[in-house]
């Protein structure tokens, strides 16, 4: 099935599995996968080991401000990158996931990453997930989806996707965890999460990856025509 040259937004809360989603949807039909929210955890994670942000939990806004002019976080083939270092395994960690959605909320940490997002949007063919793209950083979208799914779901996915990365996490601790950053993320001042009006809805709680993707196509069959 060829795709016309668009921009497709994934929104939704954590752990629905939008990336998952955004990633294959990029290797099927070879769009350029950005994930925003390794953005802000790139982001979160260099505070975290500059000491901007302390033992507990206190932003020092003026330092992290200041460090945004020199930190160089890029997307690559292959993961996220602070300078030369990859940090894909870094920024998954339980520590940085509790800390990322206070510094995902602060007003000029959403403007540095979203500026870095608008330049890869340039190039159309993208697809992009995180919480504020189909109704802030790219509402021109053609595309939207919006991604929930059960809050017992969620937490299972997380947690199993923790063991596998050789973690060893406390399903009450990420329960607790995937709560807080819903009403953190869903309750900013700024860019909060929600559905954008022209999002369609996908509940994945009792689907398979396949069963998505089968869905996908339907929506873009119908949505531009296409007939193959």
């Amino acid at each position: 099935m060829n795709i016309p040259d668009i921009i497709i937004a994934i929104d939704g809360y954590s752990s629905t599995g939008k990336s998952t989603l955004a990633k294959l949807i990029a290797e099927e039909y070879s769009f350029l996968y950005l994930d925003s929210g390794a953005m802000y955890r790139g982001v979160t994670l260099n505070a975290l080991e500059n000491g901007i942000i302390d033992s507990e939990g206190k932003i020092d806004e003026d330092r992290l401000k200041e460090s945004l002019k020199t930190l160089d976080l890029d997307f690559r083939v292959d993961g996220t990158y602070i300078g030369d270092r990859r940090v894909e395994h870094d920024i998954r960690t339980l520590e940085v996931s509790s800390h990322v959605s206070p510094v995902s909320a602060i007003p000029f940490v959403r403007a540095f990453v979203d500026e870095r997002l608008h330049a890869f949007g340039l190039r159309k063919r993208v697809v992009m997930d995180g919480r504020d793209i189909g109704t802030t950083v790219f509402p021109e979208a053609e595309i939207k989806i919006f991604m929930v799914a059960r809050p017992e779901v969620r937490a299972q996915r997380r947690f199993d996707e923790m063991e596998a990365k050789g973690q060893n996490p406390v399903m009450e601790d990420v329960m607790k965890n995937l709560m807080e950053r819903d009403y953190i993320d869903s309750h900013r001042e700024v860019s909060p999460l929600s559905r954008a009006a022209d999002a369609y809805v996908l509940d994945n709680s009792d689907m398979t990856l396949h069963e998505e993707t089968v869905w996908f196509q339907g929506l873009t069959q119908g949505k531009f025509g296409i007939l193959e």
